[in-house]
Formats: structure tokens, sequence, C-alpha cells
């Protein structure tokens, strides 16, 4: 008896210094995301799916909750990568949804990764870190990091740049030089796929019609949720466009918000219905 209480005293010191032991950088997880320090970036290449429309709708929802509306966050508009298609213009969107706090790096690419560079600059230099949801390509991602390496060389950016992708399709048409360059020199993370339901992240793409209006109660956002789905109609499948066929049947698609979801924790979301009934707003 005595020998079994000394050998489970020696299981327990092991298992207490092991929880003692500094958090490794190179094992960061879903929910590392420090809410007082780190900022979120919402990189949306819209081009040509409009489920990135839908995306940012689901993402200031998600920023407007109490739990959330402290956090440091920037979308930006126009990452896309070498696929072919039409763009689909945000910009109205993305006006009455961030207001000031987007970038049009489909209008200027060059001066959208000078602007960045700043935010990200303050915040590096603060001991936060950069999470990028990755809504798109990682183009605009890699020419970002490499400018801000420029400036701060000694800043450890596989640690301290975090960079979540959730479908291969945009590692498919990312070139080829800027996705090599984000997977070893930054912490990239691939997820499971937001379109789908049960798989480790909510699954955000429905054809079944939500009625996210009878749940969400302030007017800014059912406007920002009403103007997303009628440029989504507007656009969907026009002119070679993609056709997002959840969409045309009537339902959502939010399927890039599964990376902020990773990135703040929130995995145990299901789906598009479960998202107004937690966030209702």
């Amino acid at each position: 008896m005595k020998s079994k209480t000394i050998l489970f005293i020696a299981i327990a010191s092991i298992l207490i210094s092991f929880k003692c032991l500094p958090q490794d950088m190179s094992t960061l997880k879903a929910g590392d995301f420090n809410l007082d320090k780190d900022l979120l970036l919402g990189h949306f290449d819209c081009k040509t799916d409009v489920d990135d429309l839908q995306t940012a709708a689901a993402l200031v929802t998600l920023m407007s909750d109490i739990k959330f509306s402290k956090i440091k966050y920037h979308a930006v508009a126009g990452t896309y990568g070498i696929q072919d298609g039409l763009y689909v213009p945000p910009n109205d969107l993305f006006q009455l949804a961030f207001g000031d706090n987007w970038t049009d790096a489909h209008d200027n690419f060059a001066k959208a990764v000078e602007q960045l560079k700043v935010i990200a600059k303050e915040t590096l230099e603060n001991q936060g870190d950069i999470w990028i949801a990755e809504a798109g390509q990682s183009d605009f991602s890699a020419e970002l990091v490499k400018a801000i390496q420029t400036d701060l060389p000694d800043i450890n950016i596989s640690q301290r740049i975090h960079i979540v992708q959730h479908s291969e399709w945009n590692e498919d048409v990312t070139s080829p030089a800027s996705l090599d360059y984000v997977k070893k020199n930054t912490d990239y993370q691939k997820i499971p796929d937001g379109n789908q339901v049960g798989n480790g992240t909510p699954g955000f793409r429905s054809s079944k019609i939500t009625k996210w209006k009878e749940k969400i109660s302030n007017p800014k956002l059912i406007e920002t949720w009403q103007l997303a789905i009628d440029l989504s109609n507007r656009y969907n499948g026009k002119e070679g466009r993609y056709l997002n066929e959840a969409i045309a049947a009537g339902g959502l698609d939010f399927s890039d918000l599964s990376e902020v979801c990773w990135i703040l924790g929130l995995q145990d979301i299901k789906d598009t219905e479960h998202f107004f009934d937690l966030y209702p707003n």
C-alpha cells in the first residue's frame, strides 16, 4: 500500500510540473487569441464566390457581441490570388459593416499592404500577435508579412503571426510562391472546411432558409445582413461568377467565419441556425 501511495505522489508531481512548463509557441491551438493584446485580420478575396459578403455580415455580428466587442480587428477586401473570374464589389457592404475599419486591396494592393503594415506593427510592438482569418487566398498575407519582416527584422514571425485557412480550393488558387512563403514563415494552420457540418469546425453553409431576421434585434445588423443577401443574389453566378447553390436556393453561406471561430475557440457552434441562436445581438 505504501509503495502505491509513493507511486501516486510521484505521478502527481510529474503532472503538476508538466502543467507549470511555459507554453510552447509552436503548438498554438484554437482559442489562443489574446482578447486584450492581439489583432484579428479578416482577409476577403471577394472573387468570385459571393459567400464573402455574408461572411462579412457574420463577422460584424460576432464582433458586436459583448464578449468580443473590445477585440481589435480590421477587414481587407480584394485579397484574391490567381483565380479567374470577376470580382464581387463589396464596398457598400463593407462601409456599412465596418465603417472606416476596412481597407480596399482591390483598388490599390500596394497601398493596402502599407496601411495594414502600420496597424500590424503597432500590435506587434505592444506585445500582441497577429491572427489572419484567410477568407480567400494568401497572396496579400504573404506581401503583408514580408513588409512587416522588413521593418521589424527582430520579430519572430513564425511565432507572432498566425494564418488560419479552411479551404483547399483557396490554397490551390494562391500563387505557389505566396503559399510556400506563408507556410514556411508563419504559424500556418489548416483547419477543417467550414462548408461542412460536424467535422470539427462550424458548418456555415446551408441551403435551408434561416430565419435570421427573427433573431437579430440590432437595426444596423439587420440592415447589414439584408444588404449582404441582396448583393449576394445580385452577383451570384452572374457574368461567369461562381454559382453558390446554397445561396441560390435561399440559404446562407458564411463558411469563411469558421476560421474566426477557430481563432476564438468557438468550434462548438454547429451551423448557421445555431450561430444566430447564440449571437442574436
